[in-house]
């Protein structure tokens, strides 16, 4: 008995691939070779057949056409998107300038105020080149190439030309070691600006140093100025030393003015103790009386147009007590010409 034969789809569909294949072949070839020819009539047939082919062809292209819009349209997005960030950019560092100009405006104003002002003429500066940075863990501090031979002495400020650096701490002949502000022995006054809060700077060996004794800190804001206040005749007052910041561990820490990165030259000032004052009871006591001309006694005759002083109470007894004695004429013993 003979089995019944099962058919496979692949025994239709292989043909016919075939078929299609050769005749997209024979097709491409036979378009290849009428645009190859050169002749007027052939170059009439194409451009016939161009006119009856491609005008069908539009409900084709049109999903083309519309893909294309929308990647144009995307593309216009992404530029429009862009320079949105840009202007959004622009604008924050213009806020950034706004506020640095009105800082600078306030400050022209207070400088403004002090054109009349006196500062010290003893306040002068020597500049030094930084030899060597020893800097370590533990102690931070630079050698400059000035010394006793240059007139500097202990506790004397520097400055790198924008805010203060240190302090001298040990002078050679030629040599002078700063101890920086970042050092953990380093202790100096400072007041906040505006809010006129007093503090000590605080090294700690980091860049950031802190803020501490602090009588009111909820009323310093970060950015305010801090500068010397002059306490302890440690540093000159008004020295710039940076800005509050508020540091990772919550407390406020100071971003110095100076650039300890890049510390080439150091200006060194000269700040000499004020004298002191030891007679304080001489700036109460009034002036002495004027000496009265030669020749004249007794108090001097008042200026024209003003009464004379009236005595105080009780003097003209005194001055009866001191009066001269009467003669026995009558007349008393003043002299008369």
């Amino acid at each position: 008995m003979a089995k019944p034969r099962t058919y496979n789809s692949e025994d239709f569909s292989r043909p016919l691939r075939r078929v299609l294949v050769g005749f997209s072949v024979v097709l491409f070839l036979a378009l290849f070779v009428l645009w190859r020819i050169d002749s007027p009539r052939v170059e009439r047939f194409r451009m016939a057949l161009i006119d009856k082919v491609v005008p069908s062809f539009a409900w084709a292209m049109a999903p083309v056409t519309k893909v294309s819009t929308m990647v144009d349209n995307f593309q216009s997005y992404g530029r429009l998107y862009e320079q949105n960030q840009q202007l959004r950019d622009e604008l924050q560092q213009m806020k950034a300038w706004k506020e640095a100009a009105l800082q600078l405006e306030q400050k022209n104003a207070r400088l403004l105020d002090l054109n009349n002002v006196r500062l010290d003429p003893m306040l002068t500066h020597v500049t030094g080149v930084v030899l060597t940075d020893s800097g370590s863990p533990f102690r931070q501090s630079v050698l400059l190439n000035v010394g006793t031979r240059d007139g500097i002495q202990d506790g004397w400020a520097t400055m790198d030309g924008i805010g203060l650096v240190g302090r001298i701490s040990g002078v050679g002949n030629r040599t002078s070691r700063v101890i920086l502000l970042t050092d953990s022995s380093s202790r100096i006054p400072v007041i906040v600006q505006p809010s006129d809060q007093k503090a000590v700077l605080s090294g700690d060996n980091s860049m950031l140093p802190p803020l501490d004794f602090l009588e009111h800190p909820d009323q310093i804001q970060p950015g305010d100025r801090v500068v010397s206040t002059g306490d302890g005749n440690v540093f000159p007052a008004g020295l710039l030393v940076g800005q509050v910041a508020m540091g990772a561990d919550k407390r406020l820490r100071v971003v110095l003015a100076a650039n300890y990165e890049r510390l080439e030259f150091l200006r060194v000032l000269r700040s000499y103790a004020s004298a002191p004052i030891t007679d304080t009871g001489a700036l109460l006591v009034p002036l002495p009386p004027r000496p009265l001309p030669a020749g004249v006694q007794g108090p001097l005759v008042p200026a024209a147009g003003l009464p004379p002083a009236a005595p105080p109470e009780g003097a003209g007894t005194a001055l009866e007590s001191t009066a001269s004695p009467a003669v026995p004429d009558g007349t008393t013993g003043a002299r008369s010409d």
